[in-house]
């Protein structure tokens, strides 16, 4: 998908933005997420070199990394009172993240406000990864 939407930028001349979703998790090791933890490093690391290789499209290649955001996919395994307890306190502001505070921060990342902003990633995570220890 990334490269064809490059390919369309390239051949708009116009530049553009691709963001990708990454992950806290590709900062650190999970030893129960072995097979996820690499695959979003990975989206990371393609973000980077997408940034180097589009940048003189007048393309950027930024990435979110999201850390514990409330969804459908995870309601089952948040519904565990203790267990969503524990994700909260661990958490600087206090709460599980929502759908909403990473669409604003690719908002962000797309608009003109970020136009010198290649190459990035944005942690959307309510400061768990300071506070992963």
């Amino acid at each position: 998908m990334t490269q064809a939407a490059a390919n369309q930028m390239k051949a708009q001349s116009t530049g553009g933005t691709i963001i990708a979703t990454s992950s806290i998790s590709a900062l650190v090791g999970g030893g129960m997420q072995t097979h996820y933890t690499p695959t979003k490093a990975g989206v990371h690391s393609l973000m980077q070199s997408y940034a180097i290789a589009l940048g003189p499209y007048g393309i950027r290649c930024n990435s979110v990394m999201p850390g514990t955001i409330a969804t459908d996919l995870n309601a089952e395994d948040l519904s565990d009172k203790e267990k969503r307890a524990y994700m909260e306190k661990r958490i600087s502001l206090g709460r599980l993240g929502e759908p909403d505070d990473v669409a604003q921060c690719v908002v962000f990342l797309a608009s003109e406000h970020a136009r010198y902003v290649t190459g990035a990633s944005l942690l959307v995570d309510g400061g768990l990864f300071v506070n992963i220890q």
